[in-house]
């Protein structure tokens, strides 16, 4: 039901003049499901009241309830098109009366905590990019047929919003940095085992993967109880985002797995100063895939102590700072971390390995990212003690990792097995700190466990790449001619 309607959906759309690349289909599909989604919510609200005898008040006024504006019904529960509002007519609602009205949701909400605040921020940064009322009308009627009503349907929804976000990062515009593979995220949580009444963060949010796996996995552990409910819907999950789509998204992406009012800010996270961090702003676990290859400001950085313009280095400073005692993350960062020998990675080397016990490292084979020819490693530590020994995985497919195929998690049992007893094989060793370089604290150690295969290169794959050196020769040679 969900997947036809998405690909319906975008097919309009793409025909829509406002609309130019999946990250508008996103953005334009995320505030109209949401205001579907919020009648359906409020539908089951009602119902709660009445079963316990209780009144309940609406969030949003009759006049702006999806029922009303956007898809109204006759006696036969089919949508009175002799009523609804088409063409400009609806263009002129949507953009005069209904942004207006829900913007104004975050300046009166109780607190930040509440889902009318959310309503506010979604409406504040999003936009109605529709210039043909037809087409919105049609998306209408395709998104009223939807229900968010049981547990199988939101689950179902939320998986496919989740394809949605990884498409985006066809698009351009950046929108692979909003996407971490969902196997990947997913065995992260599992190594690091959050419980319930633990405090979740992520600073770097973008889709908000990370808080809504750990959701699904502490949301599944075991039968919860009211209490338990109520703390994972507000004492548990908490994010910062710097861009405002990411941010919207991730609101979004959190409020689809079932967490009503997500405890995501949309701010820089690195423009606050580590110096002003208290013991009431640190959380006990952080997951987390910040963006790396970025540069910072020489104001901001002079928020760390550690000076650099690297976006991943001074993510990992705040991430480190802002771990209680005896917290615990799973943060993936590119793996020349492990081996950069300027003077602010090897200081962050030596900071993490003195003041957190770095227990395990994932080598990630090229191609776990889709789009980014990067390679990365998953850093596991634990705050509050000196790193002795590392235990470090390497994951050798047979396969090469790409778009078509993906990193899955079948890819990563044999890594979240062996992780347990920290076990030596093929692809794992371990090192002692103490036998590394006390300089550099060189962390790129090479695998002694695995056997070097040297097979025989076939005769015209030597002949290629004799070709290829006198080509390169020659044009060297021409370009020095040509300089005389």
């Amino acid at each position: 039901m969900f997947e036809l309607a998405f690909k319906n959906i975008d097919d309009i759309l793409h025909k829509d003049a406002g609309c130019s690349s999946e990250l508008d289909y996103v953005e334009q599909t995320s505030w109209i499901l949401f205001l579907k989604y919020l009648e359906d919510l409020e539908k089951d609200r009602f119902t709660r009241a009445q079963l316990s005898g209780k009144k309940y008040k609406t969030i949003i006024a009759k006049e702006y309830q999806w029922s009303e504006w956007a898809a109204p019904k006759g006696k036969d529960g089919k949508i009175d098109f002799h009523n609804t509002k088409t063409g400009d007519d609806l263009i002129d609602f949507v953009n005069f009366k209904l942004y207006p009205y829900l913007k104004k949701f975050k300046a009166d909400a109780v607190s930040a905590e509440t889902i009318e605040y959310k309503i506010g921020e979604i409406f504040s940064e999003l936009k109605n990019r529709l210039q043909s009322g037809n087409n919105l009308r049609d998306v209408i009627n395709l998104i009223d047929e939807l229900r968010f009503r049981t547990y199988s349907e939101k689950h179902e929804m939320s998986h496919l919003y989740e394809d949605k976000i990884k498409n985006m990062g066809n698009a351009g515009r950046n929108g692979g940095e909003y996407y971490t593979p969902r196997p990947l995220i997913r065995t992260i949580v599992k190594v690091v085992a959050p419980k319930i009444g633990d405090t979740i963060y992520d600073g770097a949010a973008g889709s908000a993967g990370f808080l809504c796996e750990a959701f699904d996995y502490l949301a599944n552990s075991k039968q919860l109880s009211t209490t338990e409910t109520n703390i994972l819907q507000k004492k548990t999950f908490y994010g910062k985002e710097k861009k405002s789509l990411a941010y919207i998204i991730g609101i979004m992406n959190m409020i689809f797995h079932g967490i009503e009012a997500p405890n995501i800010i949309h701010k820089n996270t690195l423009s606050e100063k580590l110096a002003d961090v208290q013991e009431k702003n640190r959380f006990d676990i952080v997951l987390t895939n910040p963006p790396f290859g970025g540069k910072e400001r020489a104001d901001v950085q002079q928020n760390f102590p550690i000076k650099t313009g690297e976006t991943a280095s001074l993510f990992l400073q705040h991430f480190i700072k802002l771990l209680k005692a005896g917290g615990k993350a799973g943060i993936v960062i590119k793996n020349t971390f492990l081996s950069n020998t300027d003077n602010a990675t090897v200081s962050l080397r030596k900071l993490l390995l003195e003041n957190c016990n770095l227990h395990t490292v994932l080598d990630l084979p090229g191609g776990t990212f889709t789009g980014a020819g990067v390679k990365t490693v998953v850093l596991f530590f634990n705050k509050g003690e000196t790193t002795k020994k590392i235990w470090f995985y390497q994951l050798n497919l047979d396969r090469n990792l790409g778009k078509g195929n993906p990193l899955n998690e079948k890819d990563l049992a044999e890594f979240v097995e062996l992780q347990k007893t920290k076990t030596e094989t093929e692809n794992s060793w371990s090192i002692n700190v103490k036998d590394i370089d006390q300089t550099t604290f060189d962390l790129s150690a090479k695998n002694p466990n695995k056997k070097e295969e040297t097979a025989l290169r076939q005769p015209q794959e030597i002949l290629e790449e004799m070709k290829a050196l006198d080509k390169e020769s020659t044009d060297k040679l021409n370009a020095i001619l040509e300089l005389i």
